[in-house]
């Protein structure tokens, strides 16, 4: 007999987004897909409050200078970040960095704390903000909802009943972790506009952080660049037809778009996909098929060479050597 769960997911196979990206009115259809798409996470549920932006510390490292800030995304919820600045570099570019399903953000500082986590670091180049001062960016490291100091622990992320809590008042966890780095970058504009390049933020995740990664960059304009890891897919062959974590869902989200409608509200920001050929949870005949539908938009305004496609020879992990590279071309630095 099928189960419950067979059945949904073979249902699944036969649903059309109704709001597909049209090209031939794509103005007008931006404007009303991120409309429904921030109704559809949730994010007509939030109100902006102050910031209250604190330093906890800062410090002098080895070729950085390390702060450790804290802030109000909504009332009387704080996000913690870590922010390296690069020594002799005037105004760098930022890029925020946010980890997948781990212990936390001190995996993109590369700083194991628990059991597991250095082998986290070094299979699969998680260390973010490490390469990415290296690469000549301020980085950022974002605690995402329900990772380490957020809700999570020694044994990872805690989404499951924190999503269904959101879930019961009209909220969704990716919508509340979007909203995070859209405040995040408020803060960036208010307090260190003097020391990094405002005008070139970007944003980069793998695996639950790439997916916030490309739900960010299809709604914050003030985003320049995006590069999302091992988490485009269409949903009917990822989200929809296997197990993950319960962070990914959205209410009704297949009904009315697919994640290349995410590469098309994005445009015209530089959009790197990065994917693991060997993936086996966002598989890469399907990652493929998003990119080249997301792209069209691209090419249709002539602009195609602002949206690439990483296949990285591995699985489900971030290929900063095949990837930074690009990153460096599109910014010109």
């Amino acid at each position: 007999m099928k189960t419950a769960y067979d059945n949904n997911k073979a249902l699944m196979q036969n649903v059309t987004p109704s709001m597909s990206c049209d090209i031939s009115a794509f103005k007008e259809w931006r404007i009303s897909a991120r409309n429904k798409l921030s109704q559809l996470l949730g994010l007509d549920k939030f109100n902006k409050v102050d910031l209250d932006f604190k330093i906890e510390y800062q410090e002098k490292n080895e070729g950085v200078t390390e702060i450790r800030f804290t802030y109000q995304s909504e009332a009387g919820y704080r996000v913690p970040c870590h922010m390296l600045l690069p020594d002799g570099i005037e105004k760098p570019p930022v890029m925020i960095c946010l980890q997948g399903h781990s212990t936390g953000m001190h995996i993109s500082l590369g700083r194991p704390k628990f059991e597991g986590d250095e082998d986290t670091i070094l299979g699969g180049d998680r260390d973010f903000c490490v390469r990415a001062v290296k690469e000549g960016f301020a980085a950022i490291a974002l605690e995402q909802r329900n990772f380490g100091e957020c809700g999570g622990d020694e044994n990872g992320p805690r989404c499951l009943y924190s999503s269904m809590v959101a879930l019961m008042m009209g909220r969704t966890t990716i919508g509340e972790r979007v909203w995070d780095v859209s405040r995040l970058i408020d803060v960036i504009q208010a307090q260190f506009k003097d020391v990094v390049n405002t005008d070139l933020i970007c944003c980069m995740g793998n695996s639950g952080g790439g997916t916030a990664t490309a739900y960010v960059a299809a709604l914050e304009d003030r985003i320049v660049l995006a590069m999302p890891s091992c988490a485009m897919c269409t949903y009917k062959d990822s989200i929809g037809a296997m197990p993950h974590c319960s962070c990914n869902f959205i209410p009704h989200i297949a009904e009315y778009f697919d994640m290349d409608d995410l590469i098309a509200m994005a445009y015209p920001k530089y959009f790197i996909q990065v994917s693991g050929k060997e993936d086996d949870i966002f598989p890469l005949v399907a990652a493929e098929k998003v990119f080249n539908s997301g792209k069209r938009v691209y090419d249709a305004f002539n602009a195609g060479s602002r949206c690439t496609l990483v296949k990285g020879n591995g699985g489900h992990r971030f290929y900063a050597d095949d990837a930074w590279p690009i990153v460096h071309q599109y910014l010109g630095i």
